[in-house]
C-alpha cells in the first residue's frame, strides 16, 4: 500500500506540502517528551446523502464514540452543512451542563467562525494502521518525504488538527480550567494524572493486562520491567506552536527501566542515528508486547508505534479512530 495516497486533514500537527500531508502512516507526530501529537491524516471521502434528513455515516459513527455527549443534528441552509450542538456536563456525576455549536464540515468538527478557514483543517478521521509497517518497505521518495515532515520549518509553520471539539469536551481553556478536571491513579503499580474522562477505559486496561501477565510471560515482564507512566502534562509539542494531548490528560507514555540497547522515540534516535531513524528495523525499537497494544486499543486507545514519526512509549485516547479504522474487528 502506498502510504503517501490520499489527501490529508486533522488531527494533530504536521507538515506543510499538501503531497506530504497525504501520508496516512504520518499519523501522529510526537511530542518532544514523548510526544506524538503531529498526525497526518488520510481523508476518506463519506458517501454523499441523497437527502440532507439523513446524517452521514461517519458523523454517525463519530457520535456513538462519545455516548457521553448528547448531539442534536439540524441541517444549515446557509452553509450546506450538518450543524451540531452539544451538550455534556461537566464531570461525570455532576448534574450542571455545558453546551457548543459546531459544524460536522466533513469530520472537523468546527466552529462557525472556521467555517470560511476549513480547507486549513484536517479531518478529525484518518487512517490508523491495523498492523505496524516495516521501515524497509519505505520507497526513496517517501524517505525525502518524511525528512520534509520532520523539518523545523514544517512543524513550525504546517497547519493541522482542529482541536476544537477537545478543548470543549475536556474543558481544555486553560491550564487552570483543565486542572479542575484532572485526577490522580495508579496505573500498573505507577503513580500518573489523567483526565476524568478516561478514567474507566484505562481501568479497564489495567485490569486486562493484569489479567493477560497471569498467563503470558512478555507481559509480565513488561508490567514488572516499567520505569513510569506519565499523562497529564501542560505543555507545546516540542518545536511547534500547538498542544499536546499530553496537555488534556488524555496520552500516556510508558516507559521501561531497561531499553535493551533499543530506541523508544523517532527524535531521541534522530540525535545519535541521523536520517538512519527513518528506516531503523522494528527489531531494534523498543516496544510494548503486541497484546499490550491489542488491549490498549480495544479500550478506544491508539499507539504512537504505528506512526512514521514513531513514540513507541506513547497511548492516547481516540475512540473514533479505532472506530473509523476497525481496529479489532478483523
Amino acid at each position: 500500500m502506498n502510504i503517501f495516497k490520499g489527501t490529508l486533514l486533522f488531527l494533530c500537527f504536521v507538515c506543510t506540502t499538501s503531497s506530504f500531508f497525504a501520508m496516512g502512516w504520518f499519523h501522529k507526530t510526537s511530542d518532544y517528551n514523548p510526544e506524538v501529537d503531529d498526525i497526518v491524516p488520510l481523508e476518506k471521502k463519506e458517501e454523499e446523502t441523497s437527502s440532507e434528513s439523513k446524517i452521514p455515516e461517519l458523523l454517525a459513527l463519530f457520535e456513538r464514540c462519545y455516548p457521553e455527549i448528547l448531539f442534536t443534528e439540524t441541517w444549515d441552509e446557509k452553509y450546506n452543512d450538518w450543524k451540531l450542538e452539544l451538550v455534556v456536563v461537566q464531570s461525570p456525576g455532576e448534574i450542571d451542563t455545558k453546551t457548543a455549536i459546531f459544524y460536522w464540515a466533513d469530520g472537523r468538527v468546527l466552529p462557525e467562525s472556521e467555517l470560511e478557514h476549513k480547507d486549513e483543517w484536517w479531518s478529525l478521521l484518518y487512517e490508523y494502521e491495523q498492523e505496524l509497517r516495516s521501515p524497509e518497505e519505505f520507497t526513496d521518495e517517501e524517505i525525502e518525504q518524511l525528512k520534509e515532515f520532520v523539518s523545523a520549518d514544517s512543524r513550525q509553520t504546517a497547519s493541522g488538527s482542529p482541536m476544537f471539539f477537545f478543548d470543549f469536551l475536556y474543558s481544555a481553556d486553560s491550564q487552570r480550567i483543565i486542572e479542575q478536571h484532572i485526577v490522580k491513579v495508579s496505573f500498573l503499580g505507577k503513580g500518573m494524572k489523567i483526565h476524568e474522562l478516561i478514567l474507566e477505559p484505562l481501568k479497564r486496561v489495567e485490569k486486562a493486562i493484569q489479567e493477560q501477565a497471569e498467563t503470558d510471560d512478555e507481559v509480565r515482564a513488561f508490567v514488572k520491567g516499567l520505569k513510569s507512566a506519565e499523562a497529564y502534562h501542560w505543555r507545546r509539542i516540542a518545536g511547534t506552536k500547538r498542544m499536546s494531548f499530553h496537555s488534556y490528560g488524555i496520552a500516556i507514555d510508558l516507559l521501561p527501566l531497561r531499553y535493551g540497547g533499543k530506541e523508544v522515540f523517532w527524535s531521541w534516535a534522530r540525535d545519535h542515528r541521523g536520517d538512519g531513524w527513518m528506516r531503523l528495523p522494528l527489531s531494534k525499537r523498543w516496544m510494548p508486547p503486541a497484546a499490550v497494544i491489542k488491549i490498549f486499543e480495544k479500550e478506544g486507545f491508539i499507539w504512537g508505534g504505528k506512526w512514521a514519526i514513531w513514540d513507541n512509549m506513547h497511548f492516547e485516547y481516540h475512540p473514533e479512530l479505532i472506530a473509523y479504522n476497525h481496529i479489532g474487528e478483523k
